[in-house]
């Protein structure tokens, strides 16, 4: 049974309140405490139902939350723990419960492993110690793809920080094409992985518009305390990203209607994998299947494409074809021997 935030709310402060015994807690009562702390956390105004409550301790009650708890009602009215040792804080783990952590811890301590979040070290490793303290240790049963030789992971934590924190960057950084690295001043927005490689997103101080700088490329950065941060205006950042596979785009660039002409033998994997989230299945015939994707045309998109070979054929749009076949006509020639040319 999945529980939300404010139901663990609610139950934990109705464990409060009957864990308290040097106070009688009528139904009343703990709906007004329920209340009062749904608003000091969560700033909930609106209070909590008699109907809740009354639901909440049933509940409680059952097994279906792993509770039991022995609630009563004394005089008709006052609500207490009949064990008054008794806690939901102090439930049992069960087997189940105790697998399924252990799948977590080991989710946990490969993401650890990419340094994402220094802080992590210390409470994946005590947690994990506390799991397995009184149970057998077995192998991790889930791997994630990793490529611990990618350089740049270790600038995660700190850019995170400037990026949640909203602080102004000097960033010594070299691309690929330059000769030598240049320094300039950031404003981070976001952090954004594709296939193992991060990228900070972010606007120069002297450039306009929106860059994504591959973390692998930054040489040395710092926070600049005193340079005020200038936020990004007019873009929603949560769905900034969400037509176009990769990092490349610019503001100006729109999702454009990209089909793909896939055999059927390589189709099955397209569909089980979607290129994309818009993807859809236009077409089916004996040898080939036709899929549709509204992406923005990019760098990445080529590659995913020349990715499928001699299974996939672009029909639309023209400037796709043109690109693709180009590409694949420099690849032609680099097989080509001295005689053929």
């Amino acid at each position: 049974m999945a529980v939300n935030k404010l139901a663990l709310i609610r139950y934990k402060t109705i464990d409060d309140c009957l864990k308290n015994r040097y106070r009688k807690w009528t139904l009343d009562d703990i709906i007004e405490k329920v209340s009062a702390t749904l608003y000091e956390l969560e700033g909930i105004t609106s209070g909590v139902s008699k109907r809740t409550i009354q639901a909440d301790i049933q509940l409680m009650r059952s097994d279906k939350l792993g509770y039991n708890a022995p609630i009563v009602v004394q005089d008709k009215r006052f609500y207490a723990y009949e064990d008054s040792s008794f806690s939901i804080t102090k439930a049992p783990i069960n087997n189940a419960d105790v697998d399924k952590m252990k799948e977590i811890v080991g989710v946990l301590k490969q993401f650890n492993a990419f340094n994402y979040f220094d802080e992590m070290s210390d409470m994946i490793a005590r947690l994990e110690n506390n799991l397995y303290k009184s149970t057998k240790q077995s192998g991790n049963n889930i791997q994630l793809e990793s490529n611990k030789l990618v350089k740049g992971l270790e600038c995660i934590p700190p850019l995170y920080q400037a990026v949640l924190n909203k602080r102004s960057l000097l960033i010594e950084y070299k691309s690929f094409k330059a000769q030598q690295a240049q320094q300039g001043i950031y404003y981070p927005y976001l952090l954004k992985e594709y296939r193992n490689r991060w990228f900070l997103i972010c606007k120069a101080k002297k450039r306009p518009g929106i860059l994504n700088l591959a973390l692998d490329r930054i040489e040395e950065f710092q926070e600049l305390p005193n340079e005020e941060f200038v936020g990004y205006q007019g873009v929603d950042f949560d769905r900034y990203y969400d037509d176009l596979i990769g990092v490349t785009k610019t503001e100006r660039d729109r999702a454009q209607k990209v089909i793909l002409e896939f055999t059927n033998e390589h189709a099955l994997y397209v569909v089980t994998k979607p290129l994309h989230s818009s993807q859809v299945v236009l077409s089916k015939n004996e040898k080939t299947t036709t899929f549709r994707i509204d992406v923005v045309l990019n760098y990445e998109l080529e590659r995913e494409i020349l990715g499928f070979g001699e299974c996939v054929k672009v029909l639309s749009p023209r400037l796709l074809i043109y690109k693709i076949k180009k590409r694949l006509e420099q690849t032609y020639s680099q097989y080509q021997s001295k005689e053929e040319q």
